[in-house]
């Protein structure tokens, strides 16, 4: 979780300058999307969160 939070703290909030906190929170959102489903993480041997609990298949699929 601690690795998780500097991760948004530092590839998100101290990049950008937010004009309210809609758009903050936005932006935020869209960031831990990102996060799960498109980053990868080197703790999980490069696959993203969602494809390693998942185990690689769709989101849709999965929901």
């Amino acid at each position: 979780v601690e690795r998780f939070w500097r991760s948004i703290k530092y590839e998100e909030v101290y990049l950008r300058a937010y004009e309210s906190v809609r758009d903050a929170r936005s932006s935020i959102s869209n960031y831990i999307g990102f996060y799960n489903s498109g980053r990868p993480h080197s703790s999980l041997d490069g696959s993203t969160p969602d494809e390693a609990y998942f185990g690689g298949r769709q989101m849709a699929e999965a929901a």
